[in-house]
């Protein structure tokens, strides 16, 4: 490697002007070989280059590439030199990797959409822990049904949405979390209540109340109605969870849901009966498949997949 230092061991003064594109260009020209090739990923003309890297070499006072007619080769200092300039620009893109990460996470806004059945169950305590780190994040929350979950984060409105696994989901991501279960709920005064558990055959010619037509958790209890070849008696549709909850109390009828639904559904006076023998869903993440996220979601992804779920599920029960 050169000496960049005088005989009094001080740096000598053109070594404090050179940059970090001279550092760039000097290791992409040793690792292409080739002046074309490095000047088109560094999106330069080739002229350009050649100016860019005999600066360097001028500032550091020694050649440190050999050139020919069809290739570049390293000088025995460039081969010494290369190891260097590839750390020093590592450093260079984690240290300020690093303070973005730190203002980014000192104030901002984050977007979460979720389907009401996770944003009125689990998803404060999601919050709860988030915020308890990172409290100068402003968190908006998109409390909406399923299908608006998908269409937010694909529409760039929310960073990530919370979601039952979904056919149609072109151009995003699922990451699962955990799988759910679901119940079958009814007023306390129901001659099922009393039942440890339920199975589809249970509900035949019972009065029902559905979510709206549409809604994947009405197209999957309705795929398996007809699988089952059950007949229920549709009594009314609502386009919300809470609604349907309302409407089974006042003892229309009866309605499956998700588990993680419960905690809400027996607040409203409601009784649950585990359904036995159906299949169940898996809950997850949804991001975008192109594109990066904020440091906020990035953060709040990677503390979705940390916790607890069966723990925070066994205490919504």
């Amino acid at each position: 490697m050169p000496d960049l230092t005088d005989q009094t061991g001080i740096v000598q003064p053109g070594i404090k002007s050179v940059s970090y594109r001279q550092l760039q260009v000097f290791v992409q020209l040793a690792q292409s070989g080739s002046f074309a090739d490095a000047a088109d990923r560094l999106h330069l003309s080739q002229p350009a280059l050649s100016i860019a890297i005999k600066k360097f070499e001028q500032l550091i006072g020694g050649a440190l590439l050999s050139r020919t007619t069809r290739a570049v080769k390293l000088t025995v200092e460039g081969r010494s030199f290369l190891p260097v300039a590839q750390r020093l620009l590592r450093d260079w893109d984690e240290a300020f990797t690093d303070l973005h990460n730190l203002f980014a996470m000192q104030r901002g806004k984050l977007t979460v959409a979720a389907m009401p059945s996770f944003a009125n169950s689990l998803l404060p305590n999601v919050l709860s822990t988030f915020h308890q780190h990172y409290d100068s994040i402003n968190i908006a929350i998109l409390d909406v049904v399923m299908e608006r979950v998908v269409e937010a984060v694909r529409d760039e409105r929310a960073e990530l949405g919370i979601i039952f696994e979904a056919r149609q989901m072109e151009g995003l991501d699922f990451l699962p979390l955990f799988n759910d279960s679901f119940l079958v709920i009814m007023s306390t005064d129901h001659p099922l209540a009393d039942k440890p558990g339920l199975h589809w055959q249970d509900l035949q010619h019972l009065s029902y109340v559905a979510m709206n037509r549409g809604s994947n958790i009405r197209n999957w209890c309705d795929q398996t109605l007809q699988a089952e070849g059950i007949e229920i008696t549709l009594v009314a549709e609502a386009s919300q969870l809470s609604t349907v909850g309302q409407l089974v109390a006042t003892g229309m009828g009866v309605s499956v849901v998700p588990a993680i639904c419960r905690q809400e559904m027996q607040g409203r006076g409601l009784c649950c009966v585990p359904l036995n023998a159906a299949q169940g869903k898996r809950v997850g993440v949804i991001k975008r498949s192109r594109g990066s996220l904020s440091v906020p979601a990035a953060r709040l992804l990677e503390q979705l997949h940390q916790m607890d779920w069966q723990t925070l599920l066994t205490k919504s029960v």
